[in-house]
């Protein structure tokens, strides 16, 4: 388009020049004007018309601006000029557009302009006349310009498929004919291909090539080619191509494993890989389908041991195959799923670890645990659910043995006597039983088993000695053990013995004077002995074990201890002497008769302990008799002021060493009687007039203990010392509160005190 208005300037621009005043035109183009024709639709560079150029012998260099078509009437671009010697040039078809006669104008006057190097210039007008030929049939639309290709639909109905579109340039009437005549289609007078059959894409060929011939009444032709593609529809069921039907696998597949690699085929699709889709249309947990691949595989865990499997290990599964994701065609088929049973479960023990007891006089041979009845494998094929037992060990397991591997009987073999010096104090044995399945991989698991040895009391408690006796002083204190009986039990473990004391023992006045620890067997006094009135005591003691006594006879001698004091007769007695009463005259003829009931009469001594001053005094005899006289000494002498006590007040000791009862050695008890007399000498003799006598009975009491017990006196003493300085202590507060308090007081009168003539006092110890 650019040139076309580049061309269209330049020729205005010479047609100004030219028709400027003083222009100088020249005879250049020579063979112009001139009339020319040419046949319409010629082709590009045919030769319409030949002409020359002259050029100015003054022109050295030729044509300065070559011919050229400065305008046309009407306007077209369909000539051009070109050269074809030295100053020869032809005028020829461009072939855009082609000259045509039907629709173009007729005649075109071409306007050509040159100019030579001196400036002259030609302008001459060639007329061409367009030629009209008989032309042949043209195809308009889409088979004008490229091969036309009718799509139809697999059963379709017969008919119309296509309308060939095409025209004679001279209006003239065409025919249409179609090859092959095999094929099943016609093409009618208008131009119309027909179908002659329904077409059945999985029968029929899939493409046609018709040539479609149009021809006008001279005979000219132009043939194209129609292709006619049948189009397959989705008009058929897609089908499983897979025979198998039963599938088997073993149980506890790993998700992702392959089951089947399920495979159908869509007739629709028999040239083409068919674009089918999977599908499970039973619900299953276990099994699913790749939808575009139809590989079966493995998704959730399958348990042959777990429900439903256990009861019904048969996969029932239906596929659905369809040749679009929604609203195909679809076909159906179910396959079974065996699931095989596999070894992959240990043998389980409810419990694993067992508890028993057994009596420890148990006999070989005895049945102690059927294992049998508390293990199992879950696993359900009988092949791989079977179990042994063996590996009998641990601490004790010499004792015990398995009757067989397959029956898992636990049995005692040899004496569980706790007694037994093979296995002293074994109470408890720990065993270890291995349980194994008998199939592939021998999956394995642990029981133990603890059993505790039930002692059995067999023994009856014995004691240490058939009898026993005791030798106890009758002053044993109340609560004082005098001496333990001891019983062993051969049973293991020792059995808790107690002990009581089932016969004797008992006095008129207490039921029971003896006490015996329950568990120690030590035996206690609960009452003051009296060898006095009982010498011996016998009574019979019991051990138990709870369940089987012994007894044992127990005698208690009371050893004869000097715990009775001296009884006297009087004990207090006073009278008068005259001054001068002659030595050794019994004194009012006094005498003093003592009992004891533990002593023997000859073990009296008379001791005169306080009140004797200047010895005037004595008894007689001093020792050996339970009878005694008070004798006069020695004379009394108050002229030279020997004597000045006119009362003497003598305090009597009699004692009963028992120094000649050699009964028991180890004991040597002192008790001491006293008797107070009160004695006033008359310095005139004068008649005495005896009066009845009346007297108090002072009993002291004296315990001398024996040189192993020093540490008695020691800690009496200290505790006296102790005391004696706290009193001072004290005292001296008392002092100094009083000087710090009280105002010094006057001395009081120094009155002596007189004494009364008549007047005695006398302290009873």
């Amino acid at each position: 388009m650019k040139d076309r208005v580049v061309k269209m300037m330049k020729s205005i621009f010479l047609l100004l020049i030219l028709g400027l005043p003083g222009g100088r035109r020249t005879q250049l183009l020579k063979g112009l004007p001139a009339t020319s024709t040419v046949e319409e639709n010629a082709a590009a560079g045919v030769s319409v018309y030949t002409f020359n150029v002259t050029v100015s012998p003054m022109s050295s260099e030729g044509v300065a601006i070559l011919p050229t078509i400065v305008n046309s009437n009407p306007l077209t671009e369909a000539f051009d000029i070109e050269p074809k010697g030295d100053l020869e040039f032809s005028v020829v078809t461009t072939g855009n557009p082609v000259l045509d006669y039907e629709t173009m104008p007729k005649s075109f006057d071409l306007q050509i302009f040159v100019e030579d190097t001196t400036g002259r210039t030609d302008l001459s007008i060639l007329i061409v006349q367009i030629k009209d030929q008989n032309e042949r049939p043209v195809f308009r639309g889409n088979m004008a310009i490229q091969t036309v290709t009718v799509y139809v639909l697999e059963g379709t109905r017969m008919g119309c498929i296509y309308q060939v579109d095409a025209a004679d340039p001279e209006n003239a009437e065409l025919k249409y004919s179609l090859l092959p005549k095999s094929v099943p289609f016609l093409v009618s007078e208008s131009g119309a291909i027909f179908s002659r059959k329904v077409f059945d894409y999985e029968k029929d060929p899939h493409c046609y090539f018709l040539n479609i011939t149009a021809t006008d009444p001279d005979g000219l032709n132009l043939t194209k080619t129609v292709n006619i593609n049948i189009i397959n529809i989705n008009d058929e069921r897609p089908y499983f191509t897979t025979e198998q039907r039963i599938y088997r696998i073993p149980e506890e597949q790993r998700p992702g494993t392959v089951v089947a690699n399920i495979t159908a085929k869509d007739p629709d699709d028999e040239d083409s890989p068919s674009r089918l889709f999977y599908s499970i249309q039973s619900s299953d947990r276990y099994i699913s389908i790749n939808p575009s691949t139809g590989v079966l595989q493995v998704t959730g865990r399958i348990d042959r041991e777990s429900h439903p499997l256990r009861l019904h290990p048969n996969l029932s599964v239906i596929l659905r195959v369809e040749d679009s994701p929604s609203g195909g065609h679809a076909s159906e088929m179910e396959i079974t799923i065996i699931i095989e049973d596999i070894n992959d479960n240990p043998p389980e023990c409810n419990p694993s670890v067992f508890r028993k007891e057994a009596n420890e006089n148990t006999t070989a041979g005895t049945l102690l645990l059927d294992l049998r009845n508390y293990c199992k494998d879950i696993d359900v094929d009988p092949s791989n659910n079977q179990f042994s037992f063996t590996g009998l060990s641990g601490f004790g397991s010499n004792n015990f043995a398995l009757e067989s591997a397959v029956s898992g009987r636990l049995l005692v073999t040899e004496s569980v006597d706790l007694e037994n010096p093979a296995n002293p104090g074994v109470e408890v044995y720990s065993l270890t039983v291995r349980v194994q399945d008998i199939a592939s991989p021998n999956y394995t698991n642990i029981i133990y088993i603890y059993i505790r040895i039930k002692p059995v009391n067999e023994f009856f408690p014995v004691f240490s000695d058939l009898s026993y006796e005791f030798n106890v002083p009758e002053i044993t204190k109340v609560g004082s053990s005098i001496g333990r009986v001891k019983a062993r039990d051969d049973d293991w473990p020792p059995s808790v013995i107690t002990y009581s004391i089932v016969a004797g023992g008992g006095t008129r006045d207490y039921t029971n004077i003896f006490w015996i620890s329950p568990t120690k067997g030590d035996v206690k006094i609960l009452a003051r002995l009296d060898y006095e009135t009982t010498q011996k005591h016998i009574f019979t003691v019991q051990a138990s074990d709870q369940e089987k006594t012994a007894t044992a006879s127990v005698t208690v001698n009371v050893l004869e201890v000097n715990d009775e004091e001296p009884v006297c007769s009087p004990n207090f007695y006073s009278f008068q002497i005259p001054v001068n009463l002659a030595v050794g005259t019994n004194i009012n003829g006094f005498r003093i008769e003592c009992q004891d009931r533990d002593s023997d009469p000859r073990s009296f001594r008379y001791f005169i302990d306080e009140g004797n001053v200047n010895n005037h005094f004595t008894f007689s005899p001093s020792a050996g008799s339970n009878t005694s006289r008070l004798i006069l000494a020695s004379r009394f002498d108050y002229e030279r002021g020997l004597d000045t006590n006119w009362i003497y007040r003598l305090r009597v000791y009699i004692t009963d060493d028992n120094l000649l009862s050699a009964r028991d050695k180890t004991i040597h008890l002192v008790k001491t009687g006293t008797v107070t007399l009160s004695i006033r000498v008359i310095p005139n003799p004068t008649t005495v007039i005896a009066t009845t006598p009346s007297f108090t009975v002072v009993t002291k009491r004296e315990n001398l203990y024996s040189e192993s017990a020093w540490y008695v006196p020691f800690v009496i003493t200290l505790g006296s010392l102790l005391l004696l300085g706290l009193l001072g202590y004290l005292g001296f507060l008392l002092a100094t509160w009083v000087r710090t308090r009280c105002p010094p007081a006057g001395k009081a009168d120094s009155t002596p005190l007189r004494s009364v003539p008549g007047v005695y006092l006398f302290s009873v110890f």
